[in-house]
């Protein structure tokens, strides 16, 4: 009991007395409140403070009342001014800003904002030195209106030699307080100089400049140059010319999409898949054996589908875009073709009585259009008739009329129009010939027997004239220069190298679009395929595995900037892969 009432007694003395909330006297003991508080106080009750030596705040109390007034209860708040009863933020600083911080740089500033100049004292300080070394004087930056200013950074006073991390903020060894404007500004100094201003923002904010002074001068001046003619007529990149970088030929780092045609799947074998040739076009085409051929937009998620196209009268074998990206070519086993429009949505069959009678009579197997091929501007379009016949249709008239022709000895397999000379015509025959056609003469400039002599099947190359390669029935692959193909002084070109990788028939050989990658694949045999990496020309022994679910590869192509790769079997679906390498650039 004695100690109950001992505890009791000690706990008594030394409870404190209750103040009011807002008291005077509370407001007045700074023994047990920090830096902080005393903020909160200044923001919550309207008491300014001010302050003192050494760096240290303290609060000033401006009542004219002694500071021993009394306070009973309910009247608290009786003694206050009504300036320190209410606050208003009237979002104006009580002083003009000495320098306004780079976010407000004029590269942000949109039509229509209110601009203002920044006023500039006449001394020059080195440390605030313009990117691009205008004088700020001469040339004032137009800045943008700040959204809402603190007044109270004024009223901030910051010791930089009592604190050794802000020493290094002085401009001589005399400096000492300064105010919450300049404490601001000598800090985005210091930043400025541990992390410079990149060269792709200082182009930018001189391109800017001058843009926005090409926009505000006169419109008829005819010295102001004008440079967005020539910006929308190019098709190239904005800001150059990206190069890819090299592959390394040990692993190739590619990932398992969604399939491409999941949202609308075929309903027998995958003939033809094709990417648009446009990198902003990220549309893939699908032709397979139930005669329909469907657009799917790829986003490497859901990838959905965008339109079906049914040809009843055509077996579609080979579908293919027109180089411009404005069509679709349609071929099968028929003496005709079907275009469709991609802008107007319009499909088009080829005029009767075009070839003549050259599909018309002999063997009906023998009158087909699988085997045709654009040259790269897409101004001509080359078809492999029977018996070694090759018909040029001029496609820029939009009558598709035959122009001419050309002659081989036997039956064309395959073609091919070269990169890397004047544009000369590739044709595989039967007999493993490689005919070379000048078509401004209309005729065979050059011949030579593929390496091996027998069983060549296809034939194709770069798109950067570089190599040329020929596929063959068991499985051998010969890789040739572009170059010493075309040459007229070389009698037969040297492979430069034969890959053996495959053990049956290749159908398939596609290049990526910067010649790094070449895929060939065999419909012969199951999950027959091979990713060949140039220029060391080895197989990728990561990639396809022994679980990779490809079936009987039919055809095979990369996406224009070779992001995607689409992979069509004989079971009616597209597998889509991602190439990790050419998506991290």
């Amino acid at each position: 009991m004695v100690k109950n009432s001992r505890k009791r007694q000690k706990t008594d003395k030394i409870q404190h007395e209750r103040v009011p909330l807002g008291a005077k006297a509370a407001l007045l003991d700074d023994a047990s409140k920090d830096d902080e508080e005393r903020r909160l106080e200044n923001l919550l009750f309207g008491v300014p403070y001010a302050a003192g030596k050494s760096g240290k705040e303290i609060l000033v109390v401006s009542d004219e009342e002694g500071d021993d007034a009394q306070f009973e209860g309910g009247r608290e708040f009786e003694n206050l001014l009504d300036s320190d009863l209410f606050f208003v933020d009237d979002n104006a600083g009580p002083s003009k800003i000495r320098h306004a911080p780079q976010d407000y740089l004029q590269s942000d500033v949109e039509d229509g904002e209110k601009l203002i100049v920044p006023e500039v004292p006449p001394e020059s300080d080195e440390d605030e030195e313009i990117v691009g070394g205008e004088d700020i004087s001469q040339q004032p930056k137009k800045l943008k209106a700040p959204a809402w200013t603190d007044p109270d950074d004024v009223n901030v006073q910051v010791s930089l030699a009592s604190n050794n991390r802000l020493r290094k903020l002085r401009d001589a060894p005399s400096d000492d307080t300064v105010g919450g404007r300049e404490y601001e500004r000598r800090l985005r100094r210091q930043f400025e100089r541990i992390n410079p201003t990149p060269d792709w923002a200082s182009n930018a904010r001189k391109k800017g400049g001058r843009a926005k002074r090409r926009r505000s001068s006169v419109s008829g001046s005819e010295s102001g140059e004008d440079v967005v003619p020539e910006l929308l007529a190019s098709t190239g990149r904005i800001l150059g010319t990206a190069k890819s970088r090299p592959i390394l030929p040990s692993t190739l780092s590619i990932e398992r999409l969604r399939d491409a045609n999941q949202a609308a799947p075929a309903e027998g074998e995958i003939k033809t898949v094709a990417f648009h040739p446009s990198p902003h076009v990220p549309v893939l085409l699908t032709a397979s054996a139930d005669r329909r051929l469907r657009l799917f937009h790829i986003d490497g998620l859901t990838n959905p589908h965008a339109q079906t196209l049914h040809v009843p009268s055509l077996p579609i074998s080979n579908a293919v875009f027109h180089p411009s990206g404005t069509s679709i070519l349609m071929t099968g086993p028929r003496p005709f073709y079907y275009t469709y429009d991609l802008q107007s949505g319009a499909s088009h069959r080829s005029p009767r009585g075009l070839w003549g009678t050259t599909f018309s009579s002999g063997r009906a197997d023998q009158g087909n259009m699988e085997i045709s091929s654009f040259n790269p501007t897409g101004d001509i379009l080359a078809v492999a008739g029977r018996r070694g016949q090759v018909h040029l249709v001029d496609w820029r008239s939009g009558a598709a009329q035959v122009v001419g022709g050309l002659k081989a000895n036997s039956n064309i397999k395959s073609l091919w129009w070269s990169r890397a000379g004047e544009g000369e015509l590739l044709g595989l025959t039967d007999d493993s010939q490689v005919y070379v056609w000048d078509i401004g003469q209309r005729k065979c400039v050059k011949r030579w027997q593929d390496e091996g002599g027998f069983g060549s099947q296809i034939l194709g190359g770069d798109s950067e004239g570089k190599y040329l390669t020929v596929g063959s029935n068991t499985g051998l692959l010969n890789v040739y220069n572009a170059e010493s193909t075309t040459d007229l002084q070389q009698v037969k070109p040297k492979t430069l190298k034969t890959i053996g990788n495959m053990t049956t028939s290749i159908s398939t050989l596609q290049f990526n679009h910067d010649s790094q990658l070449l895929a060939m694949a065999s419909n012969v045999k199951k999950d027959q395929m091979r990713i060949v990496h140039f220029p060391s020309m080895t197989v990728f022994g990561n990639w396809p595995t022994s679980s990779t679910p490809l079936g009987h590869v039919t055809s095979v192509d990369f996406s224009r900037e070779s992001e995607y790769l689409a992979i069509g079997n004989n079971r009616g679906r597209v597998l889509l892969y991602q190439l990790r390498h050419f998506t991290q650039q």
